[in-house]
């Protein structure tokens, strides 16, 4: 039943003559397969390059359920679009006289499989009343409603109310009350729950504000009460309206509309990153979706779609809320490299590279395969810490700041200093080679290796009276007599390589064990790692 949480309680033909369509058309829009999609004019333009698409890429399709009067978006409840509308209901219906449209209801609608939703119906009898109804907001559980209305003696001042979903009922909210933070001449209004449900935001002209609306935040307590507001402070907020709370599905991102900032004109949607301890700076999200009007109510619906509403229309001859889907969001922006051994500038591929956020939290890691190349995906205008590491070498913290507004690559490589010494001549016998691994059933030496035969070079040179013993083993896998010979090969190569590089084959012997002697004695229950490191070339001074 489409009306099971929708009321319908006034005759149909009110309702299809409020909800029939406007003939005027804004010389600023224009339509695309019957989608109307908006336009700036000259004037908008020139202030919207200043600010830019500032990251984002939004596509604003107008919906088919405004009307001549105002829609605004107020969240989700049980798979249904929740909106605040003017809309009059029925010759009867009055008029607020301070905004000259009537006044507003809370409507729902159903949203089918492409997001589109349907004709608005009356949401509740019982929360719906005769004064201006605000936006609302559900606990997770969606069994309790956090509600704003406005005040018999002000229509433009209004009060928290909570409200609790009865047990098997459909749509019936009992236990209604007043919060306590409600104050005398004070305006609560816009709530909006995280999605853990333990706080509360909302906008207020509380004495403590900063000039016109604040946002603040109130822990909701387990009994559904609320604690004292906090201001978010002055880097969110401004001596000018701010108002319009809301959250991205992870609560990491908060969304707001301001008439401050760096802003268009009028309210403007703007975002900013929730920190451990503190909000970062809003960034404007720019000229894909604000304009030189209002943009209000900026909700998420999924990752990369939500609802908004503006009055940049001309409705029943004044600048009524329309609400439109806003599709897309970031740009498209990639980090992508390559790691190299500092000395050697050879590629160091199974490096591993971790992409946090700038508190630290992993994000993602990578990797690297044969070409030593990692990739990852980033949001303009964030802060990164890149962590990269591997064995042998030193590791490397980088911090990274995604700061192009348009999508984009970014190419960075990594050079890491391999640890020292590798080996020391004066206190051990056996040189600490044990990265000198080969694939399986190989026995040429891959160039990633160069830089440690190099070094190995290095210190013959330095110590003309040492000489080597090359041992190569192999891991468990395949026939032993095979093993044995590609042991042989192995230690050849290395052999081989090190007299291509001047080393007098007088100082060198090269033997393989074959399986004999593996590093982790794993039998038949090696793990990929155990076999890898079984597959080694040992260097071992023989004259000492």
């Amino acid at each position: 039943m489409k009306a099971k949480f929708c009321i319908l309680i006034f005759l149909v033909s009110f309702f299809i003559h409020s909800q029939g369509p406007s003939n005027y058309i804004a010389e600023n829009n224009f339509s695309i397969n019957n989608n109307t999609f908006y336009k700036y004019t000259s004037k908008e333009k020139n202030i919207s390059e200043e600010i830019g698409s500032s990251g984002f890429n939004f596509e604003l399709l107008k919906l088919s359920v405004n009307s001549k009067y105002s829609e605004i978006s107020s969240g989700f409840f049980r798979n249904k679009a929740i909106m605040v509308s003017s809309k009059k209901l029925g010759p009867l219906a009055k008029i607020d006289p301070k905004t000259g449209e009537g006044y507003t209801d809370l409507f729902c609608l159903d949203i089918n499989k492409n997001g589109r939703l349907s004709r608005p119906l009356l949401f509740s009898r019982i929360l719906n009343s005769k004064y201006n109804e605000g936006q609302l907001s559900f606990t997770p559980d969606q069994k309790t409603v956090y509600y704003t209305r406005s005040i018999k003696e002000n229509s433009s001042v209004y009060k928290l109310y909570k409200a609790i979903l009865e047990e098997d009922s459909n749509g019936n909210w009992v236990n209604q009350e007043l919060s306590s933070i409600n104050k005398e001449g004070v305006s609560i209004e816009n709530p909006y729950i995280n999605h853990l449900g333990d706080k509360l935001y909302f906008s207020s002209n509380m004495p403590d504000s900063m000039g016109g609306f604040d946002l603040y935040v109130s822990t909701i307590n387990k009994d559904g009460s609320l604690g004292d507001p906090q201001n978010l402070g002055n880097l969110i907020n401004t001596p000018f309206d701010d108002k319009y709370p809301s959250l991205s599905k992870d609560d990491k991102y908060l969304y707001f509309s301001s008439e401050g900032h760096e802003n268009m004109g009028g309210f403007d949607v703007f975002v900013s990153k929730i920190l451990k301890n503190e909000y970062k700076k809003p960034r404007n999200l720019g000229k894909t979706i604000n304009s030189f009007y209002n943009e209000i109510a900026y909700i998420l619906a999924a990752k990369n779609k939500g609802y908004v509403s503006s009055n940049r229309e001309y409705k029943n001859g004044r600048r009524s809320y329309d609400l439109y889907t806003a599709i897309g969001g970031d740009v498209i922006q990639t980090l992508k490299g390559q790691v190299f051994d500092l000395e050697s500038q050879t590629i160091l591929p199974n490096s591993t590279v971790i992409l946090k956020d700038e508190e630290g939290v992993e994000i993602s890691r990578y990797t690297t395969e044969k070409n030593a190349a990692y990739s990852f995906n980033v949001i303009p205008s964030e802060n990164y810490k890149i962590s990269i590491s591997k064995d042998g070498f030193e590791d490397l913290n980088f911090d990274f700041l995604a700061h192009k507004d348009t999508e984009t690559t970014y190419l960075k490589n990594f050079e890491l200093s391999s640890t020292n010494p590798i080996y020391d001549v004066e206190r051990e016998l056996r040189l600490v080679a044990d990265n000198i691994f080969f694939d399986s059933n190989k026995s040429n030496i891959k160039k990633e290796l160069h830089r440690i035969l190099n070094k190995i070079i290095y210190i013959l040179n330095e110590h003309p009276e040492m000489k080597l013993a090359i041992n190569a083993h192999t891991d468990n896998i395949g026939n032993d007599l095979f093993n044995l010979k590609l042991s042989d090969d192995r230690a050849a190569s290395v052999l081989n390589y090190l007299v291509y590089n001047g080393i007098s084959k007088d100082r060198l012997r090269s033997k393989g064990y074959g399986e004999a002697e593996p590093l982790i004695d794993c039998g038949d229950n090696c793990s990929e790692q155990d076999l890898k490191s079984n597959r080694r070339v040992e260097l071992v001074i023989i004259n000492r």
